[in-house]
């Protein structure tokens, strides 16, 4: 295995799905600040190839990713200022992160065995889809070690109901991916053997779909869910517009009239 805290790969010839591994096994994936960096670089790279729809995200070992690494923050207990600056930059760097993922023009897709707690749910929830094993558990159970989880809270509140996401930030409970699946953090759970194949059926059906298309359709839908009803609407019928003016869309409505299959190569 690499040595190599992330890891970017493709999982397929014509380079349409990226993969993007978390590989400090040992430490359960763990968000080291180097951790942080390389995955906000493995975007930026992922941005710049064309080619690319889909992003996976998964992980090396037992456990998805385990939140912040908390043995890293402590030494910085140490400081002058009791670690004060150093912990408003991490949150700020892994923010900018959880933002990335939003931002970005590719659709990205977690993929999830064992547990995802804290930041590492915050990190399932900031994707735009996920598919677990039945051996994956969520959380934000900082609480649980005297630390609400505020920024993990963001992304979780925006998919989870209210109530649900109040009971697991202030009891620190772990959910089964059949719970986490009803609280509609992630897509669907499926065995452990078919969890790959399922992410990868999942991505390939993104992948066959318009490079510019998908972009556009993803920053409209985030968009909008921050706009009051009328402005959404409004909004996205700009969208749409533009979306209509695009060659991607003239070859997929003659295609759909001419009963043949779009050639968006």
């Amino acid at each position: 295995m690499s040595n190599e805290i992330v890891l970017l790969t493709f999982a397929d010839k014509k380079n349409r799905i990226a993969r993007i591994t978390l590989n400090r096994p040992q430490a359960r994936n763990a968000l080291s600040q180097d951790m942080l960096a390389a995955l906000k670089q493995a975007i930026t790279d992922v941005n710049a190839i064309d080619s690319v729809r889909a992003v996976v995200i998964d992980a090396n070992g037992p456990g998805f990713c385990a939140g912040h690494d908390l043995k890293e923050m402590t030494v910085h207990r140490q400081d002058d200022d009791e670690g004060r600056a150093y912990y408003q930059q991490l949150f700020a760097v892994c923010s900018d992160f959880m933002l990335a993922i939003v931002k970005s023009p590719k659709i990205f897709i977690a993929q999830i065995d064992g547990i995802a707690t804290a930041a590492g749910c915050q990190m399932v929830a900031a994707c735009d889809m996920a598919i677990a094993s039945e051996n994956a558990r969520f959380g934000v159970n900082g609480i649980s070690s005297g630390l609400f989880c505020s920024t993990p809270m963001v992304s979780l509140s925006r998919n989870a109901g209210r109530k649900r996401a109040m009971e697991l930030l202030t009891t620190g409970a772990l959910m089964s991916a059949q719970e986490a699946l009803s609280a509609e953090i992630i897509n669907r759970v499926v065995s452990a053997d078919d969890l790959s194949d399922a992410v990868l059926t999942m991505a390939q059906a993104v992948a066959a779909k318009p490079a510019k298309v998908l972009a556009l359709g993803k920053q409209a839908f985030y968009a909008q869910l921050e706009m009051p009803l009328v402005d959404a609407y409004e909004h996205t019928s700009k969208i749409i517009t533009e979306n209509m003016m695009m060659d991607d869309a003239k070859e997929g409505i003659c295609a759909f009239i001419e009963k043949r299959q779009p050639n968006w190569d």
